[in-house]
């Protein structure tokens, strides 16, 4: 059975590719697999320069973690109302950088196809997802539907 990779955000960023996935895999009679990336690479991003304490960077951190896990939520509750009568379904979500946690699971063979919208996970990412499409579509072999 053909397995479709939706990448998803709990916003309307996600909304379109969520609906065009939803009905490609009832129309190919296709597993539908919801995904967020949990992006730890925010750490990394601000760097270690921060003129105030190591308390406010480490603030800051837990703060970015617990917006980002309330993302999450939000995508999963996203994903089963658009799948509620789809049996073939399943959400996860996935620690990393977004491009690679994605690439990552269409090289592992998890999806034959992935679904996302141009913006999605700009609410919740670091700059870079700006390019996330294009990043992907440099590293992945399988179909990309990009919204």
């Amino acid at each position: 059975m053909t397995t479709i990779a939706v990448a998803i955000d709990g916003t309307e960023a996600s909304a379109a590719a969520l609906v065009f996935a939803v009905d490609k895999a009832r129309l190919e009679e296709a597993r539908l697999h919801g995904v967020f990336v949990l992006d730890t690479g925010w750490a990394d991003f601000i760097g270690n320069d921060w003129q105030s304490s190591r308390n406010a960077r480490q603030g800051f951190l837990d703060y970015v973690r617990g917006e980002l896990e309330k993302q999450s939520e939000r995508a999963r509750r996203q994903f089963v109302g658009a799948t509620a009568d789809w049996p073939n379904s399943s959400f996860t979500t996935l620690p990393g950088d977004p491009a690679e946690a994605l690439a990552g699971l269409m090289g592992r063979g998890e999806a034959d196809a992935m679904v996302l919208g141009e913006a999605v996970y700009r609410t919740c990412g670091r700059p870079s997802v700006k390019n996330l499409a294009k990043q992907l579509k440099k590293v992945v072999r399988q179909p990309l539907f990009v919204l």
